[in-house]
């Protein structure tokens, strides 16, 4: 069992900054990927990014390009995505969730934190 419990999530004017931290337990990570997903309001949950656990390779949706980081500390077990320039269309509930390797499905999921992109 994994669980993952996210923070950091908050109310940000268009343009702002925000950074989301995913704290992981259960088990220690070798060939695990970490990632952040997203719901907007009345929409469907969708990728933003992953990290590699072990060699810290990373993907990001093309929204998210050159806007959002996202990175992991091994030894705090944490992973973090630092949102930048945020625009009303990132207004989503953000989940961290886990997968075992390249080849497998997420299988563990946060409870989401919200985030607010709003004038």
């Amino acid at each position: 069992q994994v669980q993952l419990t996210e923070s950091g999530g908050g109310s940000v004017q268009p343009g702002g900054s925000l950074t989301l931290s995913c704290a992981a337990s259960g088990r220690s990570f070798s060939s695990d990927f970490l990632g952040w997903f997203r719901q907007p309001p009345g929409g469907r949950r969708e990728f933003v990014a992953e990290i590699s656990w072990s060699d810290g390779r990373t993907y990001y949706i093309d929204s998210a390009k050159g806007r959002f980081t996202i990175s992991r500390d091994k030894v705090k077990n944490t992973v973090e995505l630092q949102m930048n320039n945020l625009k009303p269309e990132d207004t989503a509930v953000y989940s961290c969730a886990q997968r075992q390797d390249s080849t497998s499905g997420y299988a563990f999921w946060g409870r989401g934190t919200q985030v607010l992109v709003s004038s």
